[in-house]
């Protein structure tokens, strides 16, 4: 019991960061109707530019510079490429974004090289925190504390803004919303820089329990996709519960059987899609059928 109590507390910290990640990918196919294959890419992006920034400015400074960056390539990606593909087939988006992941993957493997670099967590994050049968770093505390933190901020701005109204009115009625006089390309562009700086977060964040290698795109579009289908494309409550379940399932599975630890969340997303094909939270979304 103790094992199990205490492997589901890492599994909360692991999910968040799923969560953080499916969040910004959830939200760019809701409000753009894009699956968004090159979301890893970005999730990289930002945990090599907090290894590049560090030096200069320490972990305070990364920790915001760097998913600015994720986000601001991530608007520049939107408007250069996406942005042509609008009202045409929407498979056109899907096929881009796989490619823009490729490419992009192999120009970080063109600038940092293809060996992996160590990231240690800030100093003052080292040691354990003990409560009970429960062990955890300082740093997965603060990890855990800082994507609670972000899921919260992202709902807030979603639900208490007017630009958070305008994003959900955009989502559901774009034709409408495009009639009040709002600039719908430019909330796109907003939209896909969220996505791609919470990406970048969730990469700083994960950098210290991760290895920084190219290949850590691919580690975090894989569980963002199944996150995101069984919560249910484009929901908010989806992701949240969506990831939270998956990091849960994926560290049980690792202490109990670790050999299967990879295909548990594969096998917990063909269950769902059985019972619920639109996943647990999922709409259906005329705009896009």
């Amino acid at each position: 019991m103790d094992a199990i109590v205490s492997q589901a507390v890492n599994g909360l910290v692991l999910g968040f960061l799923f969560v953080v990640i499916s969040i910004g990918m959830s939200i760019i196919f809701g409000t753009m109707g894009v699956v968004n294959f090159a979301h890893g890419v970005f999730f990289a992006l930002g945990a090599y530019l907090a290894l590049t920034i560090r030096p200069i400015t320490g972990y305070p400074g990364l920790l915001l510079l760097a998913p600015l960056g994720a986000g601001a390539a991530g608007m520049a990606v939107e408007a250069l490429l996406l942005r042509p593909l609008y009202g045409k087939e929407p498979l056109l988006g899907l096929v881009l974004t796989f490619g823009l992941a490729l490419f992009m993957e192999e120009l970080i493997r063109t600038i940092w090289g293809s060996t992996g670099y160590p990231f240690d967590g800030p100093r003052w994050l080292s040691g354990f925190i003990q409560y009970g049968p429960v062990v955890l770093t300082r740093y997965r505390m603060a990890v855990l504390a800082v994507t609670v933190l972000v899921t919260g901020a992202v709902w807030l701005f979603l639900e208490k803004t007017p630009y958070g109204r305008i994003v959900r009115a955009g989502s559901r009625d774009p034709e409408m919303v495009a009639m009040l006089g709002i600039n719908l390309k430019r909330v796109f562009t907003w939209v896909f820089g969220l996505g791609t700086l919470l990406a970048g977060i969730a990469g700083v964040l994960a950098a210290p329990l991760w290895s920084v290698v190219p290949s850590m795109a691919e580690s975090a579009i894989m569980p963002a996709f199944v996150v995101v289908t069984i919560g249910g494309l484009g929901s908010f409550a989806g992701a949240v519960v969506g990831g939270l379940i998956v990091g849960v399932t994926f560290s049980l599975t690792i202490q109990f059987w670790p050999a299967a630890s990879s295909a548990s969340m594969y096998v917990l997303m063909a269950i769902v899609l059985l019972l619920r094909p639109r996943g647990l939270f999922g709409e259906r979304w005329e705009r896009f059928e």
